[in-house]
Order: structure tokens, then sequence, then C-alpha cells
């Protein structure tokens, strides 16, 4: 089975989990403008409460945004320097992606209503031969 580490400091959060061995360990902490100084510590700690090594990762994930400028580049930087001491893929996933995949799985698929409201919209507007949209005549 792989390990994974995975890593998100692009909002005033810092959060890092672990999958290893089939159990998810992770750590997440509020903590604007300190995330320079707390990831690196937060991973360590990290692998310490699931027993292991930074030697048994087999990818990276980070949070590649949207989010934060800084915050993002901090996720890369340490990123890209565990990735390439371990030799191990990095996995960059959208921020807002993992948003919709969570209300999706927590709520299930957008009501009828949401439905309703983008037919409405499409039928108020109308498309002309240069496919340049323009609001319909009523």
């Amino acid at each position: 089975m792989s390990t994974l580490l995975a890593l998100d400091t692009a909002t005033e959060a810092c959060s890092v989990a672990l999958l290893h061995d089939g159990k998810v360990t992770s750590h997440y902490e509020v903590i604007p403008r300190l995330h320079a100084q707390k990831l690196l510590p937060m991973i360590k700690q990290l692998l310490e409460d699931a027993g292991t090594t930074l030697s048994v990762v087999d990818a990276i994930a980070f949070g590649r945004g949207p989010g934060a400028f800084t915050g993002v580049r901090i996720a890369i930087g340490v990123v890209q320097g565990l990735a390439f001491a371990l030799e191990c893929p990095v996995l960059p996933v959208s921020n807002l992606a993992v948003l919709a995949q969570r209300a999706l799985r927590e709520q299930g698929p957008a009501s009828g209503e949401q439905d309703t409201r983008r037919d409405i919209g499409e039928r108020n507007h109308r498309t002309t031969s240069n496919d340049v949209e323009q609001p319909a005549e009523n």
C-alpha cells in the first residue's frame, strides 16, 4: 500500500495529512502568516504520530490553489524540496475541486432548483452568428 503525504497552506489554515498503512493521520492549525515557520515541524510531528519516517513516503500532494499566493508558494517550495530529496512524484490538487468533491459527498448532487435557475438564465440569452451572447429580447 502506498504512503501519501498531503499538505495545504493556501488559506490561513495550515494542514498536513498522511495516509500510511490504510490509516489517515492529520494535523490542522489556523495560523495566519506562520506557515513558513510551522509547516516542517508539523510534518515532523505528523510522521512521529504515525510511527513512521519521511523515507516511506511514495508521493506528496499539495493544495495548488486557488488561495493566498504566498501560502501556495510556501507549499510548492516545501513539496519541491521534499520530493527532490525523496525522488517521489508530486500531486498538485485544486483546492476548489476538493471543496466541490466534499460538498458532493456530504450533500449529494446539486438540487433541481439550481438547475432551474441555470435553465432560466440560458433561456434569457441568445447567441448571435458571431457566437457573442446577447440578452434575449422579451
